[in-house]
């Protein structure tokens, strides 16, 4: 028996992988994958592999998720995200008067703003914009961190 029926045995009924056989063999595992790619048995065997390697993924998820058990902690991470998509939604309603800050202002629109040379954002130059746009905010104040809810927010 040559090399690549040894290689072939080995392979499709031994069920070995490359690098055991190259090993055994004496040869490369490219060498050993060359010559099962060139086998007629190869494109078959491919898809059985590849759908029961499908079927195995979708039994261990199984088992998985039964036995996962979220870790519980407190957590204000979805309370803050709701908090800030509350405001956001205040501000650019048009039912409700409520007026958004420069600075709220300039981080929705943060790429038609630079820093200038007294570390203040600027408007970019050559942008046409309304009245009411900021065209220069202080960044060298400090800005509360803190959030409030406006009453415009507050459910009934």
């Amino acid at each position: 028996m040559n090399k690549k029926e040894k290689i072939l045995k080995m392979y499709y009924e031994e069920h070995q992988k490359q690098k055991d056989i190259a090993t055994r063999i004496k040869v490369t595992q490219s060498y050993v994958s060359q010559v099962i790619k060139d086998d007629e048995r190869y494109n078959t065997n491919k898809v059985v592999k590849h759908k029961l390697s499908m079927i195995k993924k979708a039994n261990y998820n199984k088992e998985y998720y039964k036995t996962y058990k979220r870790l519980k902690k407190e957590d204000n991470s979805y309370r803050e995200m709701q908090a800030q998509l509350e405001k956001d939604v205040a501000e650019l309603s048009y039912y409700h008067s409520y007026n958004m800050s420069d600075y709220d202002f300039v981080k929705c629109n943060s790429s038609a703003y630079h820093r200038n040379s007294k570390g203040n954002l600027s408007l970019v130059n050559g942008l046409t914009v309304g009245f009411d746009v900021p065209r220069t905010v202080n960044m060298n104040i400090k800005v509360p961190t803190q959030r409030y809810k406006h009453k415009c927010c507050m459910s009934y």
